[in-house]
């Protein structure tokens, strides 16, 4: 098959081929293409690409194979956090989210079906320790850990990361955004001094930089470019609406039968909740995610998403980080972000692997500037519906569109013709 053919052009084996078979891949993506070979070559690594670029089977697909090539007997823990008999973490995964580390762990379980003798585990904060800890006394080859929870376990003696082979920093930006280095640091000066190690991000800034400069050694470069792959393959389009009126336009959209899996991104926790809210009044399913939800709620509420028991999930930026689900026909941006790379990062979120996905920006008066600097930034003018929409919203004469996904879009709810006199 030529999927299994170019797969196999990269040097994966032979279970490796039968796990992308069974994942349904067609043909690695760029960021595969130029990562795979490096990483099997045993090269350090730095990788600029964002996410639904096929970013982790570009680092789990060739760490696996390094895995079962290499045999961690001579490794065998000595160390005093376990049995003598229990095996070395040998390649540890560091993520920015709780939501992100779970779906890396989920790629490294899939990926690994046909190579059964290594084993994974994942761990971060928000739930009690137990079930994690009896994972690490049991021995895994690979370890997907948040800093902060990795740090608590370190610091208790469950973790030793004496034997450590490969070390992955992924979403680096993200955990500098989050003011997770410092973290980074600490852990860094536990890990053993002859390590691989891989640094992915979707931007580089200068801080990110330096972290390469002082984390690798010699690393091949490899970059694809964040911003026009995206850009290309989405339907992106532009909604000017009064602030007041963003949630009628949304209910109208999310209305639409054509609609099957949304993502709507809010700028803030309370804004999610009150979507969520508005939406659950008018008998659309629908559910948030973000900071302030427990850990049980935020992984039932992805789940529901993923299997389609809810179609509508409503997340704020840095929730929405740990989301890989397919087949997100749309995502709509509520709120504009004031970075104009974010507006990037959401619309990656459908339109994955080469599939054609729909984006929908919502852009009140305040957020005019935001669409600017966004627009300069992906080079192009996002298409603006062709009716300016200005609703006066009255809950009981409620229409939805006939199609309120083309750009003919009229939208009849107690409309007025807009002059733009809008006021914020």
């Amino acid at each position: 098959m030529s999927n299994l053919a170019t797969f196999h052009n990269l040097g994966l084996n032979s279970h490796l081929l039968q796990a992308v078979l069974e994942a349904g891949y067609i043909e690695p993506t760029p960021i595969q293409t130029q990562t795979i070979p490096p990483i099997l070559a045993r090269r350090d690594l730095v990788g600029c690409a964002q996410t639904g670029t096929g970013k982790t089977a570009a680092f789990a697909l060739p760490i696996l194979q390094l895995l079962a090539i290499s045999s961690p007997e001579s490794h065998q823990s000595n160390s005093n956090s376990g049995s003598h008999n229990k095996k070395p973490i040998r390649v540890l995964v560091l993520s920015p989210t709780r939501e992100l580390a779970i779906q890396i762990g989920d790629f490294f379980t899939k990926y690994g079906k046909f190579s059964k003798k290594l084993t994974n585990t994942v761990i971060y904060g928000g739930v009690k320790q137990h079930q994690q800890v009896k994972a690490l006394t049991s021995g895994v080859d690979v370890l997907i850990a948040t800093p902060g929870r990795l740090l608590d376990l370190i610091g208790q003696g469950y973790v030793s990361l004496q034997h450590i082979e490969i070390l992955v920093f992924d979403e680096a930006d993200h955990m500098l955004d989050m003011g997770f280095i410092p973290d980074v640091r600490r852990i860094m000066k536990t890990v053993s001094k002859e390590h691989q190690t891989m640094l992915f991000s979707a931007t580089m800034p200068e801080e990110i930089v330096q972290m390469a400069k002082n984390f690798l050694n010699k690393p091949v470069k490899v970059s694809v470019n964040p911003n026009q792959p995206v850009v290309e393959i989405i339907d992106q389009t532009v909604y000017f609406v009064e602030k007041a009126n963003k949630q009628a336009l949304l209910l109208s959209i999310v209305s639409n039968p054509k609609v099957e899996r949304a993502l709507v991104f809010s700028r803030t926790k309370h804004g999610a909740n009150k979507i969520v809210k508005k939406l659950l009044q008018d008998g659309v399913e629908a559910e948030p995610i973000h900071g302030n939800k427990s850990q049980n709620a935020r992984q039932k509420a992805l789940q529901n998403f993923r299997d389609g028991t809810t179609r509508i999930l409503v997340a704020t930026d840095v929730a929405a980080r740990g989301i890989d689900v397919v087949d997100i026909s749309h995502v709509i941006q509520f709120d504009l972000p004031n970075v104009s790379e974010t507006y990037v990062h959401r619309i990656g979120r459908t339109g994955r692997a080469g599939a054609n996905g729909i984006a929908i920006a919502f852009c009140d008066h305040e957020e005019r500037p935001f669409l600017i600097d966004i627009q300069k930034l992906i080079r192009r003018k996002i298409p603006v519906a062709s009716n300016a929409i200005s609703i006066k919203e009255n809950t009981s004469n409620r229409s939805p569109l006939n199609d309120p996904l083309s750009k003919q879009v009229n939208l009849k709810i107690n409309s007025k013709k807009s002059h733009r006199k809008t006021k914020s």
